[in-house]
């Protein structure tokens, strides 16, 4: 099994955003700092998790798969397979499709102080994007 913390960050709301993607594989350890371009906080927490089912499409193909996440809403959206928001539909139906390619696929609420991994990418992220613009 393979477990996933993801957490999505912006600078503004909407802002500059980014993911980060802390994948643990047994003992080994992978870490994925994504800069997402302008998104509120929430969206850039959807594409987190959508960036990292991409990652697992690529590395993990055919693995079980837990997700962690600290953002309620995300977490609830994906269980209950339901949104009123519009602007967050595309997203579940983009999870949806990508996390039917594994035999299973969790995710479950954690707390911030056990997502520190995944939110420090995140942030790392928003840096790189900023260093990007400074370097213009």
């Amino acid at each position: 099994m393979i477990e996933v913390y993801t957490d999505g960050a912006a600078k503004g709301d909407p802002g500059q955003s980014g993911a980060g993607i802390y994948i643990k594989d047994g003992t080994a350890q992978k870490m994925f700092s994504i800069p997402l371009g302008i998104h509120t906080n929430h969206e850039a927490e959807f594409l987190a998790v959508i960036e990292a089912l991409k990652i697992c499409r690529q590395q993990f193909p055919g693995e079980i798969l837990s997700f962690r996440s600290d953002s309620k809403l995300v977490v609830d959206v994906i269980e209950k397979d339901f949104t009123k928001n519009k602007t967050f539909l595309p997203f579940l139906e983009e999870i949806k499709k990508s996390s039917s390619e594994f035999p299973y696929f969790f995710i479950k609420w954690i707390p911030e102080k056990q997502n520190k991994h995944a939110d420090k990418l995140a942030r790392q992220a928003l840096r790189e994007k900023e260093e990007e613009f400074d370097t213009d």
